[in-house]
């Protein structure tokens, strides 16, 4: 069957194809503020490949260990910002959903400080938390739990407002409470999505904890940047592989919890 566009003549809308263009022009036009171009890409194609060429050697073995202390040190700051965001995002996660929130007023703050949370990146905020606290990876738990409850936060109170409104009539139908309603109507309807949220977000934090040692603030990262600024390819393949494996295996684990944690709620229903 050959595909064609949903219009009598089977082909795009004169409107669609001006917009294209004009978006596709506009982009050429404006390459130079990001100084792009053909030629610089075409260019620096030989370093490109040079640097690649050098991360064919012989791995440094004797690195194992510490490689292995780095690694599992980023798994730590992941699972504990995780842990720490966990138990903040869920009560503002129900204040900032609409048909949770006691109050607009409840509602429009909580909005604006999940936002406030999530508008700058982790590393912007582990620099500032270094500035304050020191190097090591507790700034680094701190700007990745502060984020991620921005983040999770936000996911959780749009998958409750989403939830059907028969089951939370139902319980109001017995002269439950708010928050009655909230533990045994939107919560069981709206932990299918979030756990799946969640599992989203603990990988996130893994792949974004192993740069957070660029500003200092521990894991992996750290001692990526120093290979690279010692030109260390022996120790850099390593690293390389290592976050590799660790978010293979992450990904895994992750979808083998959702989905014992989702067939077991499907189950239950």
């Amino acid at each position: 069957m050959s595909l064609c566009w949903p219009t009598p003549s089977g082909r795009p809308p004169l409107a669609f194809v001006g917009g294209f263009l004009f978006v596709v022009g506009l982009l050429v036009a404006t390459s130079g503020v990001v100084e792009f171009s053909v030629s610089s890409l075409y260019s620096s194609s030989g370093r490109v490949a040079e640097f690649f060429g050098r991360l064919i050697t012989s791995p440094d073995w004797s690195y194992t260990p510490a490689l292995l202390a780095a690694l599992w040190e980023t798994i730590e700051m992941a699972l504990v910002a995780t842990l720490i965001a966990l138990l903040l995002s869920v009560p503002l996660g129900i204040l900032a959903a609409r048909n949770a929130s006691p109050h607009p007023v409840v509602y429009r703050i909580a909005r604006d400080l999940l936002s406030f949370m999530r508008a700058l990146p982790d590393l912007v905020w582990a620099l500032l938390f270094v500035s304050a606290v020191g190097l090591g990876p507790f700034p680094g738990v701190l700007a990745l739990a502060f984020v991620t409850v921005g983040f999770m936060g936000k996911f959780f109170a749009e998958h409750i407002e989403v939830v059907g409104d028969k089951a939370i009539e139902g319980i109001k139908a017995t002269g439950a409470s708010r928050v009655q309603v909230i533990r045994y109507a939107m919560m069981p309807q709206a932990m299918p999505d979030f756990v799946g949220s969640l599992m989203y977000i603990l990988d996130h934090n893994v792949r974004a904890a192993t740069v957070l040692g660029i500003v200092g603030a521990g894991g992996i990262g750290y001692d990526m940047i120093m290979a690279l600024r010692l030109y260390n390819y022996d120790r850099l393949i390593m690293i390389i592989f290592g976050i590799f494996v660790l978010v293979a295996l992450l990904d895994l684990l992750s979808g083998f919890i959702r989905g014992k944690i989702l067939g077991g709620h499907r189950h239950a229903l």
